[in-house]
């Protein structure tokens, strides 16, 4: 049965500048063989659009400026068919821009101009679950009053509520959120929120402790880039490999791999397919330019994973290697 996902977050433009390297500081450089292009982005459209081309039923909350950038996003979404009835035209602030620079290699440095994003309000949130959603999907890419409403708004209805933890903040009130079924940060984001950089196992795991301190999540799911997937339950954690790809852009790759994470528990309740799915979702991504245009779809996922024979079989934990040490018991 296809199931709604309610995904409350941000919608830009990124300027993505595809250079053979950075600039030192003063320095200009020409450069003749990269390239630049202006295409949909934000993590909550690149979410939003994940979800779409997995066959979700996908309602897309957003506020963009009165522009051109605007116009254009909301007809986008709309092609890929996504409900765009909710999303709040800004008559103040410009569609927010996002410059993406993406260096050999495919590694990338992202600024992000919030613009209309940052005046998302929590009086433009309450008409969307008229909309009837099976889970609700947040980032941190809008402002903090209407993260933490979409969860109350969510708790009073018995919504599961999905956190991609993006950006992050040190300070940010993680303790508002309420129940979250899955809370995602990648490595960056997870050394921000608790000063633990996951760089092996037991530094994950440690990690991973802290952050059910500070939120109520039934599962923890750090992404490790191309070292693949940590999970914490609370009692079991379990390590997912990366599938082996060339990385071409990394951009929007964290994006698909939530959402498409969240696709497949909200399909079937299976935590080990879904971080399964969601790595082989991102491997594909990362072999492909952009934000939007790398995003494949559930064929596409399928047909990989078939290819690789990868299995969906449950892993078996890892806990035991640490749950006596000291230094976990101290967290």
């Amino acid at each position: 049965m296809k199931k709604r996902i309610l995904v409350i977050s941000s919608a830009n433009i990124d300027f993505v500048q595809n250079v053979e390297r950075l600039p030192y500081s003063g320095e200009t450089i020409i450069e003749t063989k990269g390239t630049y292009t202006y295409t949909p982005g934000g993590k909550g459209a690149n979410s939003a659009l994940t979800f779409a081309r997995f066959g979700a039923d996908c309602v897309f909350v957003c506020k963009v400026g009165a522009d051109a950038n605007g116009a254009k996003l909301k007809s986008l979404y709309k092609a890929e068919g996504i409900d765009t009835r909710f999303i709040v035209e800004d008559k103040e602030n410009p569609t927010g821009l996002a410059s993406i620079i993406v260096e050999n290699g495919g590694k990338n440095r992202i600024t992000v101009f919030p613009g209309a994003n940052n005046n998302m309000q929590p009086e433009d949130l309450e008409d969307a679950f008229t909309s009837y959603p099976d889970a609700v999907y947040l980032q941190f890419e809008i402002a903090d009053a209407a993260v933490i409403e979409a969860c109350r708004l969510a708790a009073e209805r018995g919504i599961p509520v999905f956190v991609d933890a993006a950006p992050a903040r040190f300070d940010y009130p993680l303790d508002k959120l309420g129940k979250v079924e899955i809370f995602s940060p990648n490595e960056t984001e997870c050394r921000i929120y608790t000063g633990i950089t996951p760089s092996c196992e037991e530094s994950a795991l440690r990690a991973a402790i802290r952050l059910r301190g500070m939120v109520q999540a039934k599962y923890i799911v750090i992404k490790l880039g191309d070292r693949g997937a940590f999970m914490f339950d609370g009692k079991e954690y379990f390590v997912y490999p990366p599938e082996n790809v060339i990385p071409v852009d990394t951009t929007a790759a964290g994006d698909v791999f939530t959402a498409a994470m969240t696709y497949s528990y909200t399909q079937n309740g299976n935590i080990h397919s879904a971080i399964r799915m969601a790595n082989i979702a991102a491997a594909i991504s990362v072999t492909r330019e952009g934000a939007s245009t790398s995003i494949p779809t559930l064929s596409e996922v399928i047909e990989f994973r078939e290819k690789k024979k990868i299995s969906d079989e449950k892993r078996t934990p890892l806990t035991d290697t640490f749950e006596k040490t000291d230094e976990v018991k101290a967290n």
